[in-house]
């Protein structure tokens, strides 16, 4: 990060399922600083599988807290920083599993239900909070299978309407989303599947 003009990068580890690690997230990065511009809700543990049954209670139980939990805690610890921000964004990694009716995905029924609630929570936020001027931005991607949209190297694979979603485009939304002038809300990115 630092060879692309970033001279402060901090690292921090969170686990999602742990509303102590989610507190201690939150406080870590306000010792750093005193406003967050854009959160980036993209953590919720995938579980495969179609059928209900062979999943682990212990399973279900963690994906569901770690998407649909996680992301209220997290919304919840970070909006003091976020609202201390000119221009707050919060974007949230819903999938196309969050979508009424859909069914295209491989995912589990309890990812499906994560998804769900993170859609809903996602909904509740943009009403709530746009008369503070948070923008709460979602998108829901169908399932895809990408390199590191952060990684060092460019992609320079040309994209095309046949080609399967990448991460890389998915980056380019949340770009072109939170750059837009603050009187803009772009509430949701629905993605066809191809």
């Amino acid at each position: 990060m630092r060879d692309r003009g970033h001279q402060q990068v901090h690292a921090f580890a969170c686990e999602l399922t742990d509303p102590a690690s989610i507190r201690d997230f939150a406080a870590g990065v306000a010792r750093h600083t005193g406003h967050v511009g854009i959160l980036i809700n993209n953590g919720s543990r995938l579980l495969h599988g179609p059928d209900l049954q062979p999943a682990s209670d212990a399973d279900i139980v963690a994906t569901i807290s770690s998407g649909a939990t996680g992301t209220v805690l997290t919304m919840k610890h970070f909006l003091p920083l976020l609202l201390n921000s000119d221009k707050p964004d919060v974007v949230t990694m819903v999938s196309a599993c969050g979508t009424a009716g859909h069914h295209r995905s491989d995912a589990h029924d309890g990812f499906y239900a994560t998804k769900s609630a993170q859609a809903g929570f996602s909904e509740i936020l943009s009403k709530r909070l746009r008369p503070q001027g948070v923008r709460a931005i979602s998108l829901y991607p169908p399932d895809f299978d990408s390199p590191d949209p952060l990684s060092e190297e460019p992609d320079t694979t040309p994209r095309g309407s046949k080609d399967a979603l990448t991460a890389h485009s998915l980056v380019d939304c949340i770009l072109f989303a939170v750059a837009q002038p603050r009187d803009c809300f772009i509430k949701a990115f629905h993605f066809e599947q191809v």
